[in-house]
């Protein structure tokens, strides 16, 4: 009897360790990658515990994504960096810029204002800014959901070349494309990509400037894609008035600072932004020169003279006004991704006046046929 109850307590004994040692190793062997991945074994419990694991993640990411996108203006997602594609190439008999081959960035130079002497000058500005205009005007009326930003360059390089005249921007500084394409909070200077795709209710700011037999043209515009939403439109047509109002003031004698203090009040009493980072500038034989045309109020010297030629091209935004560069060194967006709109004309200060160069005919249309 002794024995059979010696025999029965150590049976007890080696049950329960053996239990514990079974456990202990289940638990150990799903711990382990292979048995993680079989999902067999007493280690069903970690399996589980695992995924649920995995939801958590899986619902913590769909929280941020909801939480990203209530941050996104208009619904849109903000702008990514897409694939450059290499430069397109300029046939061999098209007067070039010095900067074309090279990629040089010319030195601004913020006290040589360029002035048109001579017939032959004034000429080949009008020449380079009529065609600016009719580049720009054909993008516009191509602008629409599903064109991507690559689209419109490929079809204001071909447009300009087969006009004799080089894209201005093209190597620019090493700038890879031959146009400006900003689209809702870029600023400026966005550069053209497959995957930057318009969509229904975007904005997008087209910077064209060609090289005409000598001559820059410089103009841009930012196109409602479809329909917009109220505050939106308010922005760009805002904006449009701001230019139409600074244009306005300029004839001979007028201070250059007078352009930015009538900007900003329009701006002011919109109650929108002005990027003051974003200057006009001379523009002739050189893309860039003096004077700056600061946007917004300022106690800047100079006045306009008679030959003059120069840009104007206000930049006004729904929110802040500070800017994130991309790492590219070009495209420039609002710090708070709410968006932004931008208008340009070259403009010729003449005896009584101002000339827009680079009036648009396609606008003009519209406006007699409303």
């Amino acid at each position: 009897r002794n024995r059979v109850l010696m025999f029965t307590t150590a049976m007890k004994r080696t049950t329960a360790m053996s239990s514990r040692a079974y456990h202990a190793s289940t638990r150990y062997a799903a711990r382990t990658p292979a048995a993680m991945r079989r999902g067999r074994g007493r280690g069903g419990v970690v399996d589980v515990r695992a995924k649920k694991k995995g939801f958590a993640e899986f619902l913590n990411v769909s929280i941020d994504r909801e939480r990203a996108r209530a941050s996104w203006y208009n619904d849109r997602e903000p702008l990514k960096p897409g694939v450059v594609s290499p430069m397109r190439a300029v046939p061999a008999g098209i007067l070039r810029p010095p900067y074309a081959d090279s990629g040089h960035l010319p030195e601004y130079d913020d006290r040589k204002v360029q002035v048109q002497t001579t017939a032959e000058d004034i000429e080949g500005m009008r020449a380079a800014g009529a065609l600016a205009a009719r580049v720009l005007d054909m993008a516009e009326q191509m602008c629409a959901p599903g064109v991507s930003t690559e689209d419109i360059d490929k079809a204001v390089h071909e447009m300009t070349v087969e006009a004799g005249a080089y894209p201005s921007p093209l190597n620019y500084g090493g700038f890879p494309k031959s146009v400006c394409t900003s689209l809702n909070e870029c600023i400026c200077h966005g550069i053209p990509t497959v995957e930057t795709v318009l969509q229904e209710g975007d904005i997008i700011n087209v910077d064209v400037t060609v090289y005409l037999n000598g001559y820059h043209g410089d103009t841009s515009r930012t196109i409602m894609i479809g329909t917009v939403t109220d505050e939106v439109r308010h922005l760009v047509e805002t904006t449009e008035k701001a230019l139409q109002a600074a244009i306005d003031v300029c004839k001979p004698g007028t201070a250059v600072r007078k352009i930015g203090a009538t900007i900003h009040g329009i701006a002011d009493a919109a109650n929108l932004g002005v990027v003051d980072k974003f200057v006009g500038h001379g523009v002739g034989k050189e893309f860039h020169s003096g004077p700056t045309v600061r946007h917004h109020r300022n106690n800047d010297p100079g006045t306009l003279r008679v030959g003059q030629t120069f840009t104007i091209e206000p930049m006004l935004t729904i929110g802040t006004t500070r800017d994130k560069m991309w790492k590219d060194g070009w495209t420039s967006c609002t710090a708070d991704g709410k968006w932004t709109a931008q208008c340009e004309h070259t403009l010729l200060i003449t005896e009584d006046g101002v000339d827009i160069l680079t009036a648009s005919p396609y606008r003009a249309s519209l406006s007699a046929n409303n």
